[in-house]
């Protein structure tokens, strides 16, 4: 039974990954459709939005089989429940790039502005947190999940600056106010990505350990510097 067990967790992590080089590959395209004005491969990231939703279900299904018929225990649990947790969060962050995707069509059809926002920059930094967060669940890497949960705060600092330089924009030439608010909704689109980055690295950093750090990171951050000074 054990070793049935582990080889069903084992096709359920490379479901996972799966499902994670999805979203991470779309994400990227998601990205280019926007910094090239370009409308199919929009399209095409909306599209296989739906094949991430489908894989979603299948990952969904395969956690729900497993507690049934296996009732794992210890980390073995904790692996399942990490799952459905970060397979959700993987969906939708599917759903905020075909969202991404749906804004870049919408400006392409009006004239091209200056950007609102160095949004080459918070996408890299962005797809960086995505990318190392897959990194440490497939390495199950514990210090590098930490390292994610920090770079949320830079994502946080450039959506909050993002406002506040968009709102300038559309004072200045509120004629282009549906511009700059495309442009507003992708530099939120991205921070909530990125919040869900940072959920996925406090599920494996759960899934590692078995500490839940959600909601208390930064209480966490100022512990272990305290205890470095003592």
């Amino acid at each position: 039974m054990a070793l049935h067990l582990q080889t069903e967790i084992g096709k359920l992590k490379k479901k996972l990954l799966m499902l994670s080089a999805m979203v991470e590959a779309n994400l990227s395209k998601a990205v280019q459709a926007v910094l090239n004005g370009d409308h199919e491969l929009a399209r095409k990231v909306i599209k296989l939005d739906e094949d991430i939703d489908m894989h979603e279900i299948d990952v969904e299904e395969e956690c729900l089989k497993i507690l049934a018929l296996h009732q794992p225990v210890a980390i073995d649990l904790r692996f399942v429940i990490s799952t459905l947790k970060i397979n959700n969060d993987l969906e939708r962050i599917g759903d905020l790039t075909s969202n991404i995707a749906h804004r870049s069509m919408h400006m392409s059809k009006q004239s091209v502005q200056d950007m609102p926002f160095d949004f080459e920059d918070m996408s890299t930094k962005t797809r960086n947190m995505l990318k190392k967060a897959i990194d440490a669940l497939v390495n199950m890497d514990a210090s590098l999940a930490h390292e994610v949960c920090r770079d949320d705060d830079e994502i946080d600092k450039i959506n909050r600056n993002t406002f506040k330089v968009t709102r300038t924009k559309i004072k200045e030439k509120p004629e282009m106010v549906e511009y700059y608010l495309n442009w507003r909704s992708i530099s939120k689109h991205l921070e909530r990505i990125a919040d869900y980055a940072t959920n996925i690295s406090e599920d494996i950093i759960y899934m590692i350990e078995g500490v839940i750090i959600r909601h208390s990171y930064g209480e966490i951050e100022s512990d272990s510097k305290v205890q470095t000074k003592d």
